[in-house]
């Protein structure tokens, strides 16, 4: 009998109460979602809005690189579409969704003139 109650005890001290299992497994779950959330998840929501904030502001004439790796200047801004010179006489349309970045006109030139300050310090 002595084996019998040790063997019960120790089985109620290993089950303890379920309600606070189910309690702990919640929080674990809660935890991993936060975390989830904050390293995942509003990282990339942000990414997309500064994307989309990008693709809203394009104009002519601004220098843009698409998806594919095609660079060009922006001749015309469509309502779903823009249409980028690649050439003297080539002019391709993309989608505006297929802009990966844009550099606008005075951009370019503030960065060419900044690279030689640095490289003397």
């Amino acid at each position: 009998m002595d084996k019998l109650t040790s063997g019960l005890v120790v089985l109620q001290a290993q089950g303890g109460n379920p309600t606070m299992q189910m309690v702990s497994t919640l929080v674990t779950f809660g935890l991993v979602f936060v975390i989830f959330y904050f390293l995942i998840i509003r990282p990339q929501n942000k990414k997309q809005k500064e994307a989309q904030k990008m693709i809203a502001a394009v104009k002519k004439g601004d220098k843009v690189v698409t998806i594919g790796g095609v660079h060009g200047t922006v001749h015309a801004v469509k309502d779903g579409t823009i249409v980028v010179r690649v050439d003297d006489n080539c002019r391709i349309e993309f989608s505006k969704s297929a802009i990966a970045a844009v550099t606008a006109k005075g951009e370019e030139k503030a960065e060419i003139e900044e690279k030689p300050a640095e490289e003397k310090k």
